[in-house]
């Protein structure tokens, strides 16, 4: 489970990270990275308080299959980027975007999709 800390909650910050943010596409996955210390420091961000770490949401549409597959694939997405927060910068918001490919897709290539999103999310 993913502490709550470390959630996206309100719709507004999964809008302006989607918004904002770069978005890094692979097979199965979107990743949309935003990093609001690389933000300029335009103050819009400034109410948000970011004590917990980087901060996660999913997307998983009714695209992706039912709500039982829609279920599987956000756990193991969850579980999945849960291993990758420590290397994630603590004031980035990311939202991760499950592709309709994702349905048939093992943990390890999800997990593997992730990554390489990641890694090219943390380059720039």
């Amino acid at each position: 489970m993913l502490p709550a800390q470390h959630k996206l909650h309100r719709s507004g910050d999964f809008s302006a990270t989607v918004r904002r943010g770069r978005r890094f596409g692979r097979r199965t996955i979107v990743l949309h990275y935003f990093d609001a210390a690389g933000d300029g420091g335009d103050g819009a961000d400034a109410q948000i308080s970011r004590s917990g770490g980087p901060r996660v949401g999913f997307v998983v549409s009714k695209g992706v299959g039912n709500s039982v597959v829609r279920h599987a694939v956000t756990r193991k997405l969850r579980h999945v980027v849960m291993d990758m927060l420590d290397d994630v910068p603590s004031t980035a918001d990311m939202v991760v975007r499950a592709l309709p490919a994702s349905a048939g897709a093992t943990s390890e290539e999800l997990a593997n999709d992730v990554r390489k999103a990641l890694s090219r999310a943390l380059r720039r």
